[in-house]
């Protein structure tokens, strides 16, 4: 046996407070950009006949927290699909289709 001190139970999360009068937001595109510090994400909400999508969010994370969310992400969508089916995303065409498909991006032929 080893000497080793208890596991110390991870810190509970902090109560969150949703403010009276939070605007809630629909949005269905979102604009990844980044710097060495920082990544900034743009979400838009983009209407069918409209050329261009509004900003109605924009939220900057250091590197460390876009991971965690990405890990946060990635566990709920697996619960959500567990729960509820895969979710499709229609006309996802794979690496192999994006890169030799017949008027992709190199159309034309090797030189």
């Amino acid at each position: 046996m080893t000497n080793q001190p208890p596991k110390q139970p991870a810190p509970p999360f902090p109560p969150l407070e949703i403010p009276a009068g939070l605007e809630v937001e629909y949005v269905n595109l979102v604009r990844i950009a980044h710097s060495p510090a920082e990544l900034l994400f743009d979400f838009a909400h983009l209407v069918p006949g409209n050329p261009s999508a509004r900003i109605r969010s924009r939220i900057v994370m250091s590197p460390l927290g876009a991971k965690l969310l990405h890990r946060a992400l990635s566990e709920n969508l697996a619960k959500y699909e567990a729960a509820f089916g895969e979710i499709n995303i229609p006309g996802d065409p794979t690496l192999a289709d994006t890169l030799f498909r017949h008027g992709g991006p190199s159309d034309s032929p090797p030189k």
